[in-house]
């Protein structure tokens, strides 16, 4: 399993920001990433530590200047939402897949909705069926509901109670980087916003995170499978990773991030 060097702002940034790879831990295929071997740190990311901690770094600080994404892209949205209120029914195309992949990995924590709810909606609506399981279901959720209990500590609430009005830990996919496609199977880096509010009167925190996926086309949908994951890891092995930046970065466009509008 891929591993990430950096630390952390907050429990709840990495609440949101691990919520895909909760559901694909359990396969032992998911890969997050922050610096790795012979990767260089962008403007504001630290070097990388002696020894690395699960999920994404999320050290980042966007500069103040703008620099134009060099690739948009408006993603196709779901013809439908499912039973769990999940966008589904995404075209066979590679936009289609990546647009499932931001799907699956876009979180909203607040109010009584709790992290434990977002990672089971996210395996029900989004992982394929040779990785679910009652087993894997089971687990997601007692890992879920611990990290929640460790927010509501973070937030002055207790366990299982909503949080405080105003509060949230969201994370939203805002650029990708497709590594491999065919008709069938995409594989893609995507850079997620993960933004935290501890209540009405307090400041908003925000960071980057970088997670690869895979998907694959299944009963004409498409599916986040450990075994496209796998092949993922396999295929950037040895490469340098893209770095964590901001859409308006100027190594944004380095990098090879397409930027993601809002579709139509």
């Amino acid at each position: 399993m891929g591993r990430t060097r950096g630390t952390w702002n907050t429990k709840g940034t990495w609440l949101a920001g691990a919520a895909l790879a909760a559901v694909l831990a359990l396969t032992g295929y998911v890969a997050f990433s922050g610096d790795d071997d012979g990767d260089t740190p962008a403007k504001g990311e630290p070097s990388a530590s002696a020894s690395a901690s699960p999920g994404p770094s999320a050290t980042y600080a966007p500069p103040d200047d703008w620099t134009e994404p060099n690739s948009w892209a408006a993603l196709p949205r779901g013809e439908r939402t499912d039973d769990h209120g999940s966008q589904v029914g995404f075209p066979k195309s590679t936009e289609g897949a990546v647009a499932m992949m931001a799907a699956a990995n876009s979180t909203d924590i607040e109010g009584d909705k709790s992290n434990a709810d977002e990672q089971l909606r996210i395996y029900r609506s989004y992982i394929g069926k040779a990785d679910q399981s009652s087993e894997n279901a089971e687990q997601i959720e007692l890992n879920a509901q611990a990290s929640d209990k460790a927010l509501a500590k973070q937030m002055g609430v207790s366990a299982g109670q909503p949080l405080p009005s105003g509060a949230y830990v969201r994370s939203t996919v805002v650029g990708f980087k497709v590594i491999k496609k065919s008709d069938t199977e995409v594989s893609a880096w995507l850079l997620s916003r993960v933004v935290q509010k501890n209540g009405e009167m307090k400041k908003e925190s925000g960071s980057y995170t970088r997670t690869l996926a895979g998907a694959q086309w299944e009963d004409g949908d498409w599916k986040l499978t450990g075994d496209a994951t796998a092949r993922a890891q396999t295929d950037v092995q040895g490469q340098a990773q893209p770095r964590i930046v901001a859409p308006g970065d100027a190594d944004f466009n380095d990098s090879g991030w397409t930027a993601i509008r809002e579709a139509s």
